[in-house]
């Protein structure tokens, strides 16, 4: 009996039929996305098990559609500007990120200053939310920026409250990115304050005059999900631990932190 003549139940328990093609060339994506770098086109094929010269013909039409791009000096692949607009559409449906929208735009108005929402992407903390600051002076900042873990407020939250193993491959990929800006003594006593207060700060780190406030919103489990992120002139940014913006981003997480159901 052939598969068309088969009772709908026994069509529906094989599944739906896809595109073997797609999901042959799917592996090379998945073996990006897992690796989180560019990669050799040997070492890509080898984690997509598949041959060089086969692997190749699926890049090609994948760079065309720009979920993969070359480098120009190395020749290695990585995921290319579609493939991250993807992602970036991904983390802002993300259930916490929808929730915390609203509050950033309420923030932005009452403290003066831009305020972000940012999540742990495939290559760290990214801006998937910005409220600008209704102020005449504000900082711009980018939807899909990943900010250094050493250097911004948000990056050192995330490294203080995320699982050490998880902080160690980041660190290790954005050091030999050439971005280390702490001696690690100076960094663990950052992220030793930061676990201590819930809250993270920086001053002039990454951009010269501009500083920032963060605070953790956590979910049922007590994970960190987000960051609420403050971000203004360093001449006119409150940076105390216990000054009114310090203290309405922390309210605000904590009672995120509650909608999520975490006690």
């Amino acid at each position: 009996m052939s598969s068309s003549a088969l009772p709908p139940e026994e069509n529906a328990e094989r599944g739906p039929r896809g595109i073997q093609s797609i999901e042959v060339g799917g592996q090379l994506l998945i073996a990006l996305a897992h690796h989180g770098r560019p990669m050799a086109l040997k070492d890509l094929a080898r984690e997509g098990q598949m041959a060089p010269a086969k692997a190749h013909p699926y890049l090609v039409s994948f760079i065309k559609l720009g979920l993969v791009e070359q480098e120009a000096s190395s020749g290695r692949y990585g995921l290319g500007p579609l493939a991250l607009q993807l992602g970036l559409i991904s983390l802002q449906q993300y259930e916490p990120v929808r929730l915390a929208t609203p509050r950033i735009e309420e923030l932005a108005q009452s403290l003066g200053h831009t305020v972000a929402i940012a999540v742990w992407g495939n290559r760290g903390p990214t801006i998937v939310r910005v409220a600008e600051s209704p102020s005449p002076v504000h900082i711009s900042m980018r939807h899909g920026t990943v900010m250094s873990l050493r250097g911004t407020a948000s990056g050192r939250l995330f490294a203080a409250f995320l699982p050490r193993p998880q902080v160690q491959e980041a660190l290790a990929a954005e050091d030999a990115a050439g971005q280390r800006a702490r001696l690690d003594k100076d960094f663990e006593a950052q992220l030793a304050l930061a676990r201590q207060t819930g809250l993270a700060s920086s001053r002039d780190g990454v951009v010269q005059g501009v500083s920032a406030l963060a605070a953790p919103v956590l979910d049922d489990q007590g994970r960190m999900v987000l960051s609420l992120t403050a971000i203004g002139p360093s001449g006119s940014f409150d940076l105390a631990l216990d000054g009114p913006l310090a203290l309405a981003l922390q309210k605000a997480g904590q009672e995120l932190s509650r909608q999520l159901g975490w006690r």
